[in-house]
């Protein structure tokens, strides 16, 4: 794998307009991807997982080097047609349009550059990874004072075009203060047997809000990695949603750091699987400012022989006092061939705070199933109702009526 790396290395360098500091950049990730490798079960973050065994089981060997020449249409992308929305769509890993037309231009600046966040350096190999193969940083401030009118939705696209590809985003979005974005991320993928790689990061400054609702619900036999990194000051508000579902692979970890009094995090999500699909939620909310806030709910439905995993990590520091922490995991099993496994988690070192974590797991209770078939349901129309109503909780978290709507719509929910 070392020479395949390096000769991929050599490409991209190769054929792309890379600054010298650039170069050094992606070599020294490069080198870190090389002497940890893909993450393995002895590292706790992944002990549910072996990425490299599941990517070796569905695709094979891979191909580093992305040359971006595919068709890239998307004559046949299907939009979220239940509201106005700024677009922005990537096909293949590549940047294709982007549409702000709702917005004013000078209140939003995107820069497309080589030059990456380079911030993170010593985190995980897989992120490593991605800084070695983006194509490009993408970045989006939303200047101060200004909130989009209409929320901004990223359609990343892959098409039958492409197969047996490590393909990556790398974005950074920077909210200044008194900002404020809805962003959504919808998965739309039509190729099979490919690794995507996406790495973000938010820079939230005072005052600032971000809403950001991540749905990867169309069935595709890709593996999916995501890494979320958000920084937050004083005053601003992070609330995340994933609704996870159509991926074979998928793993979403979020990092994030409250670094200012009174700033909040909200981490929800839905698991909703069948087959043999396997997904995981990791996230570590860092409580490092006195009186900050996180709230953390995920549900999960699992039929089949499918497994969800949620690790869960409320981190406090000595001088976050009057920390509010709450984390909670719930699941479903609809079949004794399904799993859940939680592993929720409190680190704290301040001593005046307010922090819980639990998690459950079971089937559906047959006496509330006998109950509503006595009232004129059938046996699914049972079932489904208890569902409905079990992850109709975490979707009340919402807190934007028009998504809200599109995400009962997504999953069948009906009041």
């Amino acid at each position: 794998m070392k020479e395949i790396l390096k000769t991929e290395f050599d490409k991209i360098v190769q054929n792309s307009n890379f600054s010298k500091k650039e170069i050094e950049f992606r070599k020294e990730n490069l080198n870190k991807f090389i002497k940890d490798g893909f993450p393995t079960k002895k590292n706790e973050n992944w002990k549910f997982s072996d990425i490299s065994q599941i990517i070796q089981n569905n695709i094979g060997e891979l191909k580093y080097y992305n040359d971006y020449f595919i068709s890239k249409k998307t004559d046949n992308l299907k939009y979220v047609s239940e509201f106005d929305h700024n677009k922005i769509i990537f096909v293949n890993g590549k940047l294709e349009k982007i549409d702000f037309k709702y917005e004013e231009k000078n209140k939003i600046e995107i820069l497309n550059t080589h030059e990456k966040d380079q911030e993170l350096r010593n985190t995980n190999s897989l992120v490593a990874l991605n800084n070695v193969f983006a194509d490009k940083n993408h970045r989006i401030i939303v200047k101060k004072n200004y909130s989009l009118k209409k929320p901004l939705i990223i359609y990343n696209t892959t098409n039958n075009k492409i197969s047996s590809k490590k393909l990556n985003l790398n974005l950074n979005f920077i909210l200044e203060e008194n900002s404020c974005l809805k962003l959504i991320n919808i998965s739309d993928d039509d190729s099979r047997s490919n690794f995507i790689n996406n790495y973000y990061t938010f820079y939230l400054k005072k005052n600032s809000i971000l809403k950001n609702y991540k749905i990867d619900l169309k069935t595709n036999k890709n593996i999916k990695y995501f890494f979320n990194n958000i920084d937050q000051e004083e005053n601003s508000i992070s609330e995340i949603f994933f609704l996870s579902s159509g991926s074979t692979f998928s793993k979403n970890e979020v990092n994030c750091n409250l670094k200012g009094k009174f700033a909040s995090a909200f981490v929800n999500g839905i698991f909703s699987l069948n087959n043999k699909k396997h997904h995981e939620i990791k996230s570590n909310i860092n409580h490092l400012f006195e009186n900050t806030k996180s709230y953390q709910l995920i549900k999960a439905v699992l039929g089949d022989e499918s497994k969800a995993v949620y690790q869960g990590k409320i981190f406090v520091n000595s001088d976050a006092q009057k920390t509010d922490g709450y984390q909670l995991s719930k699941a479903i099993l609809l079949n004794k061939d399904s799993e859940f496994n939680a592993k929720p988690e409190l680190e704290i070192y301040a001593d005046d705070v307010k922090c819980s974590h639990g998690s459950a797991s079971g089937s559906l209770n047959e006496d509330s199933i006998f109950y509503l078939m006595s009232r004129g349901l059938n046996y699914q129309q049972s079932r489904e109702l208890l569902i409905n109503g079990f992850l109709l909780d975490v979707v009340e978290k919402i807190t934007d009526p028009e998504v809200k709507n599109l995400i009962k719509n997504m999953i069948g929910i009906k009041e």
